[in-house]
């Protein structure tokens, strides 16, 4: 399937008076990159449970290189029905029980981060954001079920294109779990903090960021024209 169905019939909006396309639609195709990470009761996204999702925005700086910029983040309810298997709330150390937990439904989580998606999408001319994930299918996967089973209309995001940061890093480092991937791009990571949806979006945000700006520097991006 190719994925020209899924892009708008014109370009991404121009910005200013000059006409010229947004640096950062011009260097992804018109797709504005969001780092999403989501915790859940299982592997299995239509039958387990989606219990904490997060997403960082990506902005660009006047040079070109780009930066996490804002970090959406939620405790969610198990859906009616959801499986949520014992080994994976071991895993991650989520307590569905927690009086501080605060979780909120699966519609009210989506409808805040595609509102703060949509307007980075505006501030920084793009069509549509294209999900960046460590094993990005599988968050995607998650991300697509709840916007199903939610209903969710106006889903800002690509249905099957995404960016895989374990594939990037295998590449640009030679390592492709997302701790050792950071220690080898000289990313503080603190293991204890590891399997929370925030922190593990917020890392691997850096850790795209810090992969996209080593290869502007390295010369294999060239500069925007003026």
């Amino acid at each position: 399937m190719s994925e020209d169905l899924y892009d708008d019939d014109q370009d991404a909006p121009s910005t200013g008076n000059s006409g010229s396309r947004h640096p950062m639609a011009a260097r992804f195709r018109g797709y504005l990159p969001v780092v999403i990470d989501v915790e859940t009761g299982g592997f299995n996204s239509a039958t387990d449970a989606l219990l904490e999702i997060a997403a960082v925005t990506i902005g660009m700086d006047e040079q070109g290189f780009v930066f996490p910029e804002h970090t959406h983040f939620f405790r969610v309810e198990p859906f009616e029905g959801a499986n949520i298997e014992a080994a994976a709330l071991e895993f991650t150390g989520i307590k569905l029980d927690h009086p501080l937990r605060m979780a909120v439904s699966e519609e009210a989580a989506l409808t805040d981060i595609f509102r703060g998606v949509r307007k980075a999408l505006k501030a920084n001319g793009c069509k549509r954001a294209i999900l960046v994930g460590h094993n990005s299918s599988f968050d995607l996967g998650f991300l697509n079920a709840a916007v199903a089973r939610t209903d969710m209309k106006r889903n800002p995001f690509h249905p099957f294109s995404s960016f895989d940061t374990a594939s990037l890093a295998g590449l640009a480092y030679g390592q492709t779990v997302l701790a050792k991937a950071c220690q080898a791009a000289g990313i503080d990571f603190d293991g204890r903090e590891a399997h929370s949806a925030r922190y593990d979006t917020e890392k691997t945000a850096e850790l795209f960021c810090g992969i996209v700006n080593r290869w502007k520097q390295m010369g294999g991006w060239e500069d925007f024209d003026e």
